[in-house]
């Protein structure tokens, strides 16, 4: 037996009936038993015997790992031992509890420590049942009030009262008592995953979004652009400022700029287009705060679109795309920097402000500013002048970039401006609702019966799980040895220490919250090394807040018309034998039971907008002369999909192929993309601290393209399954065939809180604080320092993208499914609910539950908090079988011949709608013999040198194959 460590503890005047327990605790020391059970052993002989319990003040405990028992103090720590108590309450038996629970009860009392006690309330109520209290007596006197809701508690709230008691003194009494441990705490989190306070929406503030179109290496140009506007202004303009200028003088003279932009020399053009950009960017040099800059640079948007700015640089972009001489400049370079994409960079930065300022709205608007948004919007919408929107040039700039052709596209700004001009032309997130809403009452379909985004910014995140079986395999990999290790179960996942709308008050000790032993103290071994780490706070106990939260599930509970007809198949062939097909209201034969579940069913059936859509295009296919053309709107995503159809492959491999090297998990590879062209300066830092400023500008450069693709692949996906939904199925199919799904996953398989709380910005070098004030000297450490936010924005954002981007493709696709679990997709999920944000983890359990029943029984058995997870906040479908391992579901041919039907369906449909062919054979057949006789035909001219050779060969020497001829008649 190891040797034993001592702990401190300071209790209050006890009743004899706890001093008898304690004194009897004292010999029995708790050792870690066969099977992961913690046990209570008598001390082997040959030990010296247990110290006697003067005062109660020493306790005697084992644990592996704390060894020499020459130092008396502190050998074991505080967490250890209670982990062990808990522990011993695993046993059945009952006289086992009678002595563990006032051992826990002295602890809880007066012990010098914080401890996060899941499900306390039940703990502290059978204390109070053993110790023959009531819990109102209880409380009285327990430091931890109010049911312990707020996560870790100060146990040492009567430390000054109790140390009057003799017992409270140490038996040495020179020696100071153990200083309390104060970790970093918030009031509703644990140690290092605190709640973030994100909420989703279309984009960041506005700038934000603006300062994000700037790297940091670009910071010298805002200089540049700033003279070359100075200038020509002071030449046309003698001793008065842009803001002097009433409106017609800045009408003249954007005019005037507009003009040389028609010159022939390209370096002219070039500083005319950066006059014009230093005043889209808000003629910073003019203005004293950041306010100002931004307020100019909306009103200097608005006035360069009335002036037709827009149109002109679009022509500039044109020509910069198909400049052959600078592409091919770029590919013999064996280096590709800022210099490369001057021009281009300089007119797509015009062009994002434009969008940018012109897209936001603020009610401060004047009216004229909202007409002409709604201008800007129908002309990037409706193409006049060109065939195709805007929005299909810069998917070609894509496609150019990732083909090697054009290297030297700065593709963070492409990006960028196309996911502003979708997010622009299409709409967010909140207009995307109203379409849906006024989409279902132009079919007749009852309303919707929640908002998603509304229900998940009120739902509250989970407390992560504690991953001890991760913490093993580190351990064992470490030793060297393959060792097989028990099956150890996940720890809490709900949070237990907050009034849980869904769970009885009186509940008792959930007997999955008591699990091994070796792994909690593990897991607590971990926080006690991080707490070394992470910096102290006063303490002080968080304000208890009365959160009154409605009783029930957050969601409606669904049923699809497919599930009541596999109901009622069901039904039927169990007690009447055959089946009658998709008749879903004919009930004879069924007992009353089978009427009631059917009736339950329907009160909460649920059709869909592609429910309607399919059996309209089935329609369609059946009866294709009775019931005619479709007429079909013209929207700017029916718009936008036409013009995308015969290139979309290209695009989407594009998109991921970029997305793949923007992910922080990629490796470099000789092969792939270079994606910094656009960030790196002409000559490489020599310093360290260039060094580290490049390190970030790299990494944010990185985060930014991430961003901006997760959010325009969700913007495309959304749109189009509401235009159409196999305008949405053949974009999932096609980013399901460039391995989108092992991608994001890929990108998950990360350390995601790491990735979340990333730093990697210089607040000080951001637009538009870089131009008003001036910069300070850059050190080291305010490069490490970073912002003071609790979490980036962005990569929260990108990471909720990429997830619902992943539920997007595999809800209800049963072979997308199995890809998550070829894949082993449920460990790297369930790394991502570290994440304490509500929305972020909802759509994690999406993921795990639709592959649950794949994953087998023992994965289930040892995962029951995710399951509880899953039942609480994820919605319920009535007679889904999620939670249940079936094997008729799990047959290979029935998901390949899915996944061909589907293919099909979207062939036939883009095929109907969209290809046109005059030879159709619904097409009007002309059976007049002298008006086909009649038609002028055009040949071609070596026809009629040929004519007799044609005849012979093709008319004279053809057998006619008179049976043939009349079969067909």
């Amino acid at each position: 037996m190891p040797a034993l460590g001592l702990v401190w503890l300071r209790p209050p005047a006890p009743c004899p009936a706890v001093i008898l327990r304690r004194s009897f605790m004292l010999q029995f020391p708790i050792r870690r038993g066969g099977g992961g059970r913690s046990t209570i052993l008598p001390a082997s002989k040959g030990q010296s015997p247990a110290p006697k319990a003067v005062g109660s003040g020493m306790l005697r405990t084992e644990h592996r790992g704390f060894a020499s028992s020459q130092a008396p103090l502190l050998q074991t720590s505080p967490q250890t031992l209670f982990l062990s108590l808990f522990g011993a309450l695993k046993c059945t038996e009952y006289s086992l509890a009678l002595w563990v629970l006032p051992l826990l009860s002295l602890g809880l009392e007066k012990c010098y420590f914080y401890i996060r006690l899941p499900n306390l309330h039940g703990i502290l109520s059978s204390l109070a049942w053993m110790s023959r209290l009531s819990p109102g007596d209880q409380c009285q006197d327990h430091p931890c009030t109010s049911h312990c809701s707020s996560g870790w508690r100060s146990f040492n709230a009567k430390a000054e009262s109790a140390g009057s008691h003799p017992a409270s003194r140490n038996i040495h009494g020179d020696a100071p008592a153990p200083p309390p441990l104060i970790p970093t705490h918030s009031p509703q989190g644990s140690v290092d995953c605190p709640n973030l306070e994100f909420e989703y929406r279309d984009a960041d503030s506005h700038s934000a979004e603006l300062a994000e179109l700037y790297s940091y290496t670009e910071e010298p140009e805002l200089s540049t652009n700033r003279r070359c506007f100075e200038e020509d202004f002071h030449a046309q303009v003698q001793g008065r400022r842009w803001l002097e200028l009433d409106g017609a003088q800045q009408k003249a003279y954007v005019m005037r700029l507009l003009d040389g932009l028609e010159v022939v020399n390209r370096d002219k053009r070039l500083k005319v287009a950066r006059a014009i950009l230093y005043l889209a960017q808000g003629v910073f040099g003019d203005c004293d705060n950041e306010g100002d800059v931004l307020h100019w640079s909306r009103h200097n948007s608005f006035l360069l679109y009335r002036l037709g700015t827009f149109t002109a640089f679009l022509e500039l972009l044109n020509m910069e795309i198909d400049n052959s001489q600078a592409c091919s400049s770029a590919l013999r370079k064996p280096a590709i920097s800022l210099a490369d994409s001057t021009e281009l960079r300089v007119l797509l930065s015009v062009m994002y402000l434009m969008v940018e300022n012109i897209r936001v709205e603020q009610e401060t608007d004047p009216p004229e500013w909202k007409s002409c948004r709604e201008t800007f919007r129908l002309e990037l919408s409706f193409p006049v002048h060109t065939e195709e929107p805007f929005a299909l040039l810069l998917f070609t700039m894509v496609t150019k970039f990732c083909s090697g052709h054009a290297p030297h596209f700065p593709m963070k700004k492409v990006l960028l401006l196309l996911w502003k001009v979708l997010l622009f032309t299409l709409g967010g997130f909140e207009a995307l609702q109203a379409m849906k809403v006024r989409k279902r009452e132009e079919l007749g379909l009852p309303p919707l019966p929640e908002d998603s985004i509304q229900v998940m910014r009120s739902m509250r995140a989970a407390s992560p799980p504690t991953y001890s079986i991760e913490l093993t395999e580190q351990q064992q990999q470490k030793r060297g040895h393959r060792s097989r290790r028990p099956l150890v179960k996940q720890d809490s996942l709900d949070i237990y220490n907050e009034r849980d709308p869904f769970k009885n008050d009186e509940a008792g000790i959930d007997e999955e919250e008591n699990d091994d032993v070796d792994s909690g103290i593990e897991g607590e071994l971990d926080l006690m090394e991080r707490d070394a780490i992470i910096p102290t706070m006063p303490a002080q106990r968080p304000p208890i807040e009365r959160v009154s939260f409605p009783k029930g599930l957050p969601w409606a509970p669904k049923v699809r018309q497919k599930d009541i007809e596999h109901f009622l198949e069901a039904s039927r062939n169990k007690f009447i034998g055959f089946t009658l097909g998709q008749d879903t209201e004919t009930l004879i034969g069924l007992p009353r039971p089978i009427h009631e579940s059917v009736k339950t069913l329907k009160q909460h059936k649920y059709v869909s907008i592609s429910d309607v859509q399919i059996k309209n295009e089935e329609e369609l296919e059946k009866c294709p002369m009775s019931l005619g053309e479709e007429e079909v709107q013209e929207t700017p995503c029916e718009i936008l999909y036409r013009a995308m159809l015969y290139n979309l492959p290209q695009y989407m491999i594009a998109l991921l192929k970029i997305l793949l090297a923007a992910a922080p998990t990629s490796k470099a590879k000789t092969d792939s993309i270079n994606i910094l062209a656009d960030v790196l300066p002409e000559e490489m830092p020599i310093t360290v601290l260039q060094s580290m400023k490049l390190g970030i500008d790299v990494n944010r450069h990185k985060e930014i393209i991430v961003k901006s693709i997760s959010a325009l692949l969700l913007l495309l996906l959304k749109h189009f399954k509401l235009n159409h939904i196999y305008q949405f199925e053949y974009v999932s199919q096609h980013l399901v065939f460039a391995n989108c799904i092992p991608l994001i996953l890929k990108f998950f398989n990360q350390n995601i809180m790491s990735y979340i709380t990333a730093k990697n910005s210089i607040s000080v070098l951001d637009y538009p604080h870089c131009t008003v004030y001036d910069l300070p000297e850059l050190t080291a450490e305010s490069l490490e320092a970073g912002d003071n936010n609790q979490f980036c924005w962005r990569n929260l954002f990108s990471c909720i993208n990429l997830l619902r981007i992943l539920n997007k493709l595999t809800k209800w696709k049963h072979s997308r499914t199995m890809m998550l679990v070829v894949f082993k997709s449920a460990p790297i999920l369930k790394r991502a609910l570290k994440v304490k944000q509500a929305m972020m983890q909802l759509y994690v359990l999406k993921l795990l539950k639709i592959q649950t029943k794949y994953l087998g029984r023992q994965w289930r058995k040892s995962n029951m908090k995710t399951m509880s997870a899953i039942y609480q906040k994820v919605r319920h479908r009535m007679n889904d079988d999620w939670a249940y391992g079936n094997d008729i579901d799990a047959r290979p041919w029935d998901f390949q011949a899915e996944e061909c039907t589907l293919r099909a369906n979207i062939e036939a449909f883009n095929s109907r709608r969209y290809d046109k062919p005059q030879d159709s054979e619904f097409a009007p057949v002309d059976n007049c013999l002298q008006s086909v006789l009649g038609q002028r035909l055009e040949l071609p001219e070596d026809f009629h040198y040929s004519y007799e050779l044609w005849l012979e060969r093709e008319v004279f020497s053809q057998p006619i194959r008179w049976e043939e001829l009349l079969h067909y008649q």
